[in-house]
Parts: structure tokens; sequence; C-alpha cells
């Protein structure tokens, strides 16, 4: 199974957001960036501080030399503009190989801090296997990050995942889910197994996940990546057409908040469970937005409350 989310470029495409400002120019990100801190956070179970916004890659299982260049342009500028997560996985088709051999040809693997994951359907027979087949494809002898997958054999996976962390080859592993369906039973993996990281759907028009998986990573001091922050599958569209055209509020401003885009991750992020944001893209600029989410501010609890009434309130 291979997801295919709607990005803002296909929202536009459909003409849903076609008035949508982002906000600003690369010139202007590249001249600003100095002047706004990085955010960071901590993961829980080190220690260790990444960015808060990163990068979802689904849709980078292209197969030409043209089709690559663009998303070698995107992974050779996002370190630089401060993102270092890169989070793909096995059921994104050639995702993996193609960021594999891009981090190759472009000598800054160690600039990032690369998340994967195990297959969704198929044999868990040979948890080992499977395993090395993110390495093969990743062309790495450590990977940051392994997760299961929507519960893809997760009881046959996650032993195998922690014998391969307690043998050096991978630094942290977790679960990752984007379906309201799966919580109950990751959260009862969570408090049976070491788990480093969570993966869960979260954003301002899908909150289902905060009172029950983002509560429980606090409590078990997991760290949390956000995706489909944006929207995502099939919800991209809808979520910024709710914004189409309109100002950004005042507030806006106290978050150094400039596009519709960088509120959203923001408010994401601002989340006290949430580790790092991972929104998809394979375009430059909208990579630069994003990255820009992640500095300057974040807003407080006060503010958390009225961006959701104002979001509430668009209908």
């Amino acid at each position: 199974m291979s997801f295919q989310p709607i990005s803002r470029r296909d929202a536009i495409k459909a003409g849903v957001i076609a008035s949508l400002a982002l906000g600003r120019s690369l010139t202007a990100f590249a001249e600003d960036k100095p002047s706004l801190p990085l955010i960071t956070k901590a993961i829980p179970s080190s220690g260790e501080k990444i960015p808060v916004i990163g990068l979802g890659t689904n849709a980078y299982g292209v197969k030409t030399e043209d089709e690559k260049k663009p998303l070698e342009e995107v992974l050779d500028s996002m370190w630089k503009a401060g993102g270092t997560v890169i989070d793909t996985a096995q059921a994104y088709g050639r995702s993996e190989v193609v960021i594999g051999e891009l981090l190759k040809a472009l000598g800054n693997r160690d600039k990032y801090f690369i998340a994967t994951k195990t297959p969704i359907n198929g044999d868990f027979s040979n948890p080992d296997a499977l395993i090395d087949a993110s390495f093969k494809s990743l062309q790495v002898e450590k990977i940051d990050l392994l997760q299961t997958h929507q519960l893809g054999g997760f009881e046959t996976l996650l032993p195998a995942y922690i014998k391969a962390k307690e043998a050096g080859r991978l630094r942290y592993i977790g679960m990752s889910t984007s379906s309201d369906e799966h919580y109950e039973k990751t959260m009862a993996a969570m408090k049976k197994y070491p788990l480093d990281f969570i993966q869960v759907d979260y954003s301002i028009d899908n909150r289902n996940a905060a009172d029950g998986m983002l509560a429980l990573a606090q409590e078990r001091k997991i760290a949390v990546l956000a995706n489909m922050p944006l929207g995502g599958r099939g919800k991209a569209a809808s979520t910024f057409a709710k914004v189409a055209g309109k100002e950004l509020p005042d507030w806006a401003a106290e978050i150094d908040a400039k596009s519709w885009a960088q509120v959203l991750l923001k408010y994401v992020v601002s989340h006290p469970a949430v580790t790092t944001a991972i929104p998809g893209t394979t375009k430059l600029k909208h990579m630069q937005d994003n990255q820009a989410a992640g500095r300057g501010r974040l807003p407080d609890a006060a503010l958390r409350r009225e961006i959701e009434k104002y979001w509430d309130a668009l209908g």
C-alpha cells in the first residue's frame, strides 16, 4: 500500500487554493533566516534535540533522473534551512531507494536524521530481512529511526527492532499510524514496548489524537512525529481552502508566521507532546516555507486555544 497525499501543489492545480499566498520569496527567507532562532525539541529517551519541522517523502518514489532533480534540490537545501528529519517508508514505492541514492550523491547523509518504516502488509516471518531491506535501500550502516507502519507485523517486528537497537544498528525504534482505528492497539503497544517514538496524524483540522495518543506519549516520555500536519491525503485541499484569500490574523505576527502553512505547522509543533512535524513536499519553495515555521516563536497555550477557536469558526 503506497500513500499518495494531495500536496499544496495538487491543491493549486485543482484550483482550490489558487489564491493562497505562501508569504515570502526564497530571497526573503534567506535574508531573515539568521535573525530567527531554530526551534528544536528533545527526544525524551535520549535528550538529543532535533528540529521541529522535517520532511515527509511519500511522493519520492520517482524513476527518472529528471524527476529526481527537484528532489535533490530539496534535500540539498533542507539542512541549510534548518531541517534534518526525513521520514520515508518501504510502502512509498522507490522512496527509500531514491533518498539513499540522492544523499549518497550529495555526500550530506550526516546532515540528516532518517526515519523509515517496514512494510504495512505481507510476510513478517523474517523480520531481520525486512529490516535489512531498508538498510540496503538507504545505503546506510545505521538507521536513526525504524518504525512499524500502520500496525503491520508489529508484534513480530518490535522484538527484532529491540535486538537491532541493542546491536547498534538502530538508534531509535517506534510505531507509525495515521488512522484512528489503530490508536487503541498502538497505545497498548506504547505501554508494552520500550518505544522511543510514535508517529501519528495530527493537525489543526484533525485533533483526534490529542486526548489519547499524544497524552500517553507525554506520560510515557515518547517522542512524536506528526504526520499529515497540513491535512495529508485527500484533505490538504480542503484545509487550505478554508483560509484561501484570507489575511493572516494579527496574532500570526506574535509567532513569526508569514504564511498560512507556517501558522498551521507552528500550531502542530507547539503541542507539548509533538517533537517534529513532517509535512510532505517535492517543491523547494514549499520546503523553505515549511522550514520557516521551525524558526522564531511558537504559540503558547492561550494562543493555541485562540487558533483553534478561529479555525473552528471557519466551519
